[in-house]
């Protein structure tokens, strides 16, 4: 091979595993939370959460803005829920108690997808017992669509002739935070620890 093809060649390699190294190489752009993020959202973190108008315990209508006012693990659920939702709020509870040990204060929001039974007197009784700071949401059935539209949650309650109606549902917690929206989703397999530990990532960022 002659210099100059040698030469040719070597250049070639170098742009190949040039390109190779841009196109997989991290990209963090300005996301401050690059560090601490997880999951993957199609579409985007962008794409979950949003604005909202629900109505809280006292039976005050309160916008989103009203209610993140600090770090939040939100949560859609129902008070009739026989295991799933009072598990899930609890981890969340707990999670909020060891990240306030921690010195970082996070708040606890349940949102009903079940208006017709959840009034604010309902929320009201629930929340209290799960937590002395958890919020409890509920609203008009087409605001609490909008709401689950926003958060890209799914429910839908089971036919049944009377009041004892289940309502199957996604069971994702939600951190959002007042300045920035949406920015992590949690399983329902996670533990409280773990919650904790991932939401405190980007707690200290702020």
């Amino acid at each position: 091979m002659s210099r100059i093809a040698a030469l040719a060649a070597g250049t070639a390699i170098a742009a190949l595993v040039a390109g190779i190294w841009y196109v997989t190489m991290p990209r963090t752009g300005d996301d401050i939370f690059a560090d601490c993020r997880s999951s993957q959202i199609a579409g985007g973190s962008d794409t979950i959460g949003g604005d909202f108008t629900l109505v809280d315990t006292t039976g005050k209508t309160v916008s989103s803005k009203d209610v993140i006012t600090k770090p939040s693990l939100v949560y859609f659920g129902y008070t009739f829920c026989p295991d799933i939702c009072p598990i899930d709020n609890a981890r969340n509870a707990e999670a909020v108690d060891i990240l306030e040990e921690n010195g970082e204060e996070v708040t606890p929001v349940f949102i009903t997808i079940d208006p017709q039974r959840d009034t604010p007197e309902v929320m009201a009784y629930y929340v209290a017992n799960m937590h002395d700071r958890m919020v409890g949401l509920t609203g008009s059935p087409e605001q609490i669509k909008a709401a689950s539209q926003a958060y890209r949650t799914y429910y839908k309650a089971q036919e049944a002739d009377d009041e004892y109606y289940l309502v199957d549902h996604s069971t994702f917690t939600y951190l959002v935070l007042p300045e920035y929206g949406f920015v992590e989703y949690f399983r329902n397999d996670l533990s409280a620890d773990q919650v904790a530990e991932r939401v405190g990532c980007f707690v200290e960022k702020l």
